[in-house]
């Protein structure tokens, strides 16, 4: 299985993009956030022309998310146990869910595509709500993996945290001042692995940004950040067998801020780190 994951920025206005690189890289699944759009605006026809089936969740131009896949789509979740909703001046635990997670089976992998909240500022109530919502994937994860220890899991999206120092190459992103770099937003980044994930990406690649902003000139000057990630279970990260951040995917016309991150999965198969392909395309 090749397994992706891409913040695509409005899939309306890069249907295209989405599905020539899906099928030019022979994805089997991809995972997409900040769709943009609702179910029913979703373009699904030319996914559909080249061989995928897709699950969509957005409620309005802001957020959502999707699943799209070349292999059977199963026990389709639009929340993760626990998951906290957001509305401005709407604190509380009635405050109503946003379309940031679409979980879903496929041939035996569960997989959840993730648009973590942004923060906004550190003094902002949406940073707040940012750390619980990580705390409540935390616990849901735990929970999930001790009732199925061999699950393939994969936890997939733009997580809104950058991990390391190394992973932030924007000067105007600044520790102290700035959201995706607080001890508080690492440490629920880093609190995930206790859950019993982990980024099966970084290991094979441990350099790469995925994200740069349109502005200032951001691409050129490679002033980027690592915030998109594949996380996976013990049984996920023993399949894998490849991975890659597709940098060119930022270039050309009207492209997404962010790039694809890509993981090759091989269940059973031999490990044999030597033949492990380690590509920044």
């Amino acid at each position: 299985m090749r397994l992706a994951t891409w913040n695509i920025n409005s899939i309306r206005t890069r249907v295209s993009r989405a599905v020539d690189f899906a099928v030019r890289e022979d994805i089997d699944v991809l995972a997409l956030q900040e769709i943009k759009c609702k179910p029913e605006q979703f373009p699904y026809e030319p996914f559909e022309a080249a061989g995928y089936h897709v699950e969509a969740h957005g409620l309005n131009q802001w957020n959502g998310v999707a699943i799209a896949s070349r292999l059977p789509i199963t026990d389709v979740e639009t929340s993760f146990a626990g998951m906290p909703g957001f509305a401005k001046g709407h604190e509380g635990p009635d405050a109503p869910l946003e379309a940031r997670a679409l979980g879903a089976t496929i041939d035996g992998v569960k997989v959840w595509s993730l648009y973590v909240p942004n923060g906004r500022s550190l003094d902002d109530p949406h940073y707040a709500y940012k750390l619980h919502w990580l705390d409540e994937l935390r616990k849901a994860t735990a929970a999930e993996l001790q009732a199925k220890p061999d699950l393939p899991l994969a936890l997939v999206g733009d997580f809104n945290i950058i991990p390391f120092p190394e992973d932030n190459g924007d000067p105007d992103i600044v520790e102290g001042v700035s959201t995706h770099v607080s001890p508080q937003e690492r440490e629920a980044f880093f609190a995930l692995k206790d859950a019993g994930v982990t980024d099966v990406v970084r290991p094979l690649l441990p350099e790469g940004f995925t994200y740069w902003d349109y502005q200032r000139l951001k691409f050129p000057r490679n002033e980027g950040i690592r915030i998109d990630f594949i996380l996976g279970s013990r049984a996920l990260a023993d399949a894998v067998t490849g991975a890659s951040i597709h940098r060119n995917e930022r270039k050309g016309e009207q492209p997404s801020d962010h790039v694809p991150v890509v993981v090759d999965l091989a269940f059973g198969a031999a490990e044999d780190d030597d033949d492990m392909p380690m590509i920044f395309a």
